[in-house]
């Protein structure tokens, strides 16, 4: 009986990335079909673990554990071949980003005449301290 050859373990890492990408990204950010995965988050509520299906981050993390064994080595392995699927995950969600960052708008501070100053020399006065 032949034994067949394992895949090298870049690719067991690659492929376990992006299954634990893809069922983080389902769980997190997707209705699912038939709305299950929507009715799933709604029965969470907002509760602890209502909070972890939300977060991506968070959730990369639990759900690249059962895939660890697939793509770590030895077991010596395991706890940072953990970490760097739920890593890999955040950082194919990062790039696969659509959206453009939301920018925080600033209520603009009231303005004086500072003259290029950030702030008044002490005595009120805003000249320079080289003059």
């Amino acid at each position: 009986m032949r034994r067949r050859a394992e895949a090298p373990s870049a690719t067991r890492f690659a492929l376990a990335a992006l299954a634990a990408w893809r069922v983080t990204h389902l769980l997190a950010s997707e209705d699912g079909p038939g709305d299950a995965v929507a009715h799933l988050r709604a029965r969470l509520g907002t509760g602890r673990v209502g909070a972890l299906a939300d977060c991506f981050q968070c959730l990369s993390v639990w759900v690249a554990a059962p895939l660890t064994p697939f793509a770590a080595r030895t077991r010596g392995d395991a706890i940072v071949t953990w970490l760097a699927l739920s890593g890999a995950a955040c950082l194919l969600e990062r790039a696969g980003a659509s959206e453009e960052p939301e920018l925080v708008q600033l209520e603009p501070i009231e303005t004086r005449d500072t003259d290029g100053m950030l702030w008044e020399e002490p005595g009120g006065s805003n000249a320079s301290a080289n003059g």
